[in-house]
């Protein structure tokens, strides 16, 4: 437990959860970040990085699904407690997510309560991110639930079990959906809209992909 006396409050790290369809550019959001940056790739899309000299990168395969909970576990324990490492970065939790899911459900002798564990680990997992005070970046696929009445609204949503998703995102200060639009890229953190999406850090609501960061950059160099 922390305890903050009144008006005493210390920020942490800022959180991000970027969600969208493929080759929307979520990967190549890590680019963006400045300082000594440690990426964990769930589902060997490293190609989007190879022009990086400034990222150290964790790639998992099949090769590591029987141990991988507990492999995660241990690599983003120890990223949280480096003073060396500025920055976190879980590319495709949606991989990850299914990779758990299917361990669980291997080793569990009652169906009923796999999603229940899946639901505790991943919000744990997020409360581990969150304990770090470092920055974070957590991208994920999207899921595309067609025109939703007349306006579309609420029609796209992160590509995971929803319960899962809120015990997850739940420390994130922005959830934002990427997309293309006329080959420009935005990020739409409006909860209006109805799809997943909040924002804590500023009032923004509609962003180019590019200016992720970029109001907490700045007041850093200010």
């Amino acid at each position: 437990m922390i305890k903050f006396k009144p008006g005493k409050i210390i920020p942490a790290g800022d959180m991000y959860f970027i969600y969208g369809d493929g080759g929307t550019g979520k990967t190549s959001l890590s680019k963006q970040l400045t300082g000594n940056k440690v990426l964990l790739m769930f589902d060997g899309s490293y190609n989007a990085l190879a022009d990086t000299t400034d990222t150290m990168v964790y790639s998992f395969d099949d090769t590591d699904a029987p141990t991988l909970q507990q492999t995660v576990w241990q690599t983003v324990n120890m990223l949280a407690n480096s003073e060396k490492v500025d920055a976190i970065i879980l590319d495709n939790v949606t991989a990850l997510q299914n990779w758990v899911l299917e361990n669980i459900d291997g080793a569990s002798k009652d169906g009923r309560q796999n999603y229940q564990k899946l639901q505790v680990w991943f919000r744990d997992l997020g409360m581990m991110l969150r304990r770090s005070k470092k920055t974070v970046l957590a991208t994920a696929h999207q899921i595309d639930n067609g025109s939703n009445g007349l306006d579309g609204k609420g029609r796209f949503e992160a590509d995971m079990n929803a319960k899962t998703f809120n015990a997850f995102t739940a420390p994130f200060d922005v959830v934002g959906r990427i997309y293309k639009d006329q080959k420009k890229r935005y990020i739409d953190l409006d909860s209006e809209q109805g799809n997943h999406a909040k924002n804590r850090l500023d009032e923004r609501t509609l962003i180019n992909a590019s200016e992720l960061f970029e109001s907490k950059q700045e007041e850093k160099t200010a």
